[in-house]
């Protein structure tokens, strides 16, 4: 795999900005490592950080460039602060960005494939609740999109009584204006998400304080008929638990064949 930090300047945010990228080696891999090359533009991975992270915190608590060596697969992982990949109320552009801007200028800079089938999303905590949004605000643009520990019930989330978001935070991002019921709801546009959605995978520990944000979601997707894959098992809010659930997502994935190289 080639590892790229990648520092740019977002017309979006109105300002420099950084994203790290996973790219597939068509040269092969090193000693113990299987690479994969694709057949044309590799496949995308956009991989979504959470709410006290940024674009590098994937390459440093995972193995993740080590799970997608053999699978052809590119992998963006776009720096988003604690923005909730949303056009903040007192802040900056965030969902222009990861939803107009980004798109284009990884495929202007890398050779990516834009095709639907081959265009997939995930993220942990807040980057699961941005996976999510991103795919049923967007369906047309994923085949697959994954949650690992998503905040999936942003809409109630401020006033959890043991686990509130942060005031800063949500009168930064949101502001005044209403979450319920709007396109920042992920139950919302579940509820009147059209038939065409990409494939769903939804996980999350049974100990993770985002459990029942998690139980509504999937509730609500079943009440509907959304067709999506559930994964509720022991596990609590932290990096042994995505670094073991990223490898199963990777599996998940509707990925075509790669070709693969070993050295």
């Amino acid at each position: 795999m080639a590892l790229i930090r990648c520092n740019f300047h977002s017309e979006a945010l109105g300002m420099g900005t950084s994203m790290t990228v996973l790219l597939p080696d068509p040269a092969g891999a090193g000693i113990g490592l299987a690479g994969g090359a694709p057949a044309g533009d590799p496949p995308v991975l956009y991989l979504l950080h959470g709410l006290s992270d940024d674009d590098t915190i994937w390459t440093r608590r995972t193995s993740i460039e080590r799970y997608v060596a053999p699978l052809g697969l590119a992998v963006v992982m776009p720096q988003v602060g604690r923005s909730f990949y949303t056009d903040e109320e007192n802040g900056n552009r965030y969902w222009t960005f990861l939803s107009e801007e980004l798109p284009e200028v990884c495929r202007s800079f890398f050779r990516l494939s834009d095709r639907r089938e081959d265009t997939f999303v995930a993220g942990l905590s807040m980057g699961g609740y941005g996976a999510v949004k991103w795919a049923l605000r967007e369906p047309g643009r994923f085949a697959a999109a994954a949650s690992l520990s998503g905040a999936l019930n942003v809409a109630h989330r401020q006033d959890h009584s043991t686990h509130p978001m942060d005031p800063a935070v949500w009168r930064t991002v949101f502001g005044d204006r209403t979450v319920p019921g709007s396109d920042d709801d992920t139950v919302a546009l579940l509820e009147r998400a059209s038939d065409d959605l990409p494939a769903l995978y939804v996980a999350c520990g049974t100990e993770d304080f985002l459990f029942d944000d998690n139980t509504r979601f999937v509730e609500t997707a079943r009440r509907r008929g959304v067709p999506l894959t559930v994964d509720f098992s022991p596990g609590d809010h932290d990096w042994a638990y995505w670094d073991k659930k990223i490898s199963d997502v990777l599996a998940w994935l509707p990925l075509r064949a790669p070709v693969t190289r070993s050295q």
